[in-house]
């Protein structure tokens, strides 16, 4: 596998993604020490959401992309190349199947 498709995976595998209640959980310990009001507190958990979906679906385009170069290096057909090839096979068989039918 190549080295930059395994650290894209090890850092997908290995990001550590703040989830809602992760992120309540600071803003209640922030606002229980006084470091900001229950509205920053508000304000800073919309941000912090907002922050960490736009960050994942990068990520997961990024994934996706690295994925598709490496398979296109390594030759592996895709869904499409199978796809096309399948339309091309029924089309020839058409064409057997006429060809008998004529004879």
């Amino acid at each position: 596998m190549n080295e930059l498709l395994k650290n894209v995976l090890y850092l997908s595998a290995g990001a550590v993604f703040l989830t809602k209640d992760k992120i309540e959980a600071l803003k209640g310990e922030l606002i229980g020490k006084g470091k900001m009001t229950q509205e920053e507190g508000k304000q800073f958990v919309d941000e912090l959401v907002k922050k960490s979906e736009a960050i994942k679906e990068q990520l997961e385009e990024r994934i996706q992309q690295v994925v598709a170069e490496q398979l296109k290096k390594m030759n592996v057909a895709t869904h499409d190349d199978i796809a096309a090839l399948s339309a091309r096979i029924d089309e020839l068989a058409k064409v057997v199947d006429k060809g008998q039918s004529e004879e």
